[in-house]
């Protein structure tokens, strides 16, 4: 039987990036022993996105099951959050998930986990040790 918890650990990157884009999910549960979400993205390229980060986590989804439509509606929230990401400085925004630290991130973001120092530098203001970052903390990803 499928564990809620672990299939959002496991499915982390997929439901941060829900957040980023500002999608709405308005199910997220265990369905016929996969993990179900259904919501709504403010654009089709959104939800392609989320689709694409689904197939990173795992190329069959034999384990998930995503049901989002498109509300246009939703689409200044997109906006809002990307301008929101943008007056932080330069680079884009991402939301910690459990399991993370700056050297993985840095490594997702650069291809080297050496450069873990550029994303600390980037977040001093609310970071006082690169050991020491917390589960759903927004950092800035310098680019």
């Amino acid at each position: 039987m499928a564990d809620l918890e672990q299939m959002k650990q496991k499915y982390a990157s997929v439901l941060n990036l829900v957040n980023q884009t500002g999608a709405r999910l308005t199910h997220v549960h265990i369905q016929d022993n996969k993990l179900f979400i259904q919501g709504a993205a403010g654009s089709e390229e959104i939800k392609n996105k989320i689709w694409d980060q689904i197939k990173l986590v795992n190329p069959a989804a034999d384990d998930i099951t995503c049901d989002l439509t498109v509300d246009p509606s939703l689409a200044p929230m997109a906006a809002a959050a990307a301008a929101g990401a943008g007056s932080r400085g330069k680079g884009r925004t991402y939301t910690v998930a459990p399991g993370d630290s700056l050297s993985k991130i840095a490594k997702n973001f650069y291809g080297n986990a050496g450069q873990y120092m550029r994303i600390f530098e980037a977040n001093k203001d609310t970071l006082s040790d690169p050991d020491k970052i917390k589960v759903g903390q927004e950092l800035v990803i310098p680019d």
